[in-house]
């Protein structure tokens, strides 16, 4: 009885999610974030002067504010796929990174009960191009998706990313 509940509800959910190696359904990745860490890359991109390019973000998750260019990996994706795949989506740019991470951080909002708990693979990249002109950020109230250089930590430094300030 218990495996032929177990066969059924398996049955109902791949129907719900389709490929999985493609991104989930944002309600069943909701759900899902609710009882599970997820694994995301996040690139540090740094110049010769030290400067650090960050993103805008503004979203209902965690508010407006910049942060380090980063996402969740999906099902079956290796993390250098998505370290490019980002770099593609938040900066129009292609990226060299080192084979390991610098750092692994794991960041737990205990306060949240969905997309609560984060474990962040810290990669240094290395811009191959320049990122997209179109995004870039250059004066005024920034826009979600815009990029700009930080010769210091921002502060409106998205509070989720806290513990990257050390750095800037």
């Amino acid at each position: 009885m218990v495996k032929e509940i177990h066969e059924q509800a398996f049955a109902t959910l791949d129907a719900w999610v389709g490929e999985p190696t493609g991104g989930l359904p944002e309600e069943f990745f909701l759900f899902l974030s609710r009882f599970t860490p997820m694994v995301n890359v996040d690139l540090l991109i740094q110049d010769d002067g030290h400067r650090t390019l960050l993103t805008w973000r503004q979203d209902e998750a965690y508010g407006a504010g910049w942060h380090v260019p980063g996402g969740i990996i999906r099902y079956q994706e290796t993390a250098e796929h998505r370290i490019r795949a980002t770099a593609r989506r938040e900066l129009g740019a292609d990226v060299a990174f080192d084979p390991q991470p610098i750092a692994i951080e794991q960041i737990i909002d205990p306060d949240r009960r969905e997309r609560g708990h984060f474990i962040s693979l810290v990669y240094r990249c290395r811009l191959l191009g320049p990122p997209d002109p179109a995004l870039q950020y250059v004066q005024g109230e920034p826009r979600r998706d815009q990029w700009a250089w930080h010769a210091g930590c921002p502060p409106d430094l998205l509070a989720v990313q806290a513990c990257y300030r050390r750095f800037f």
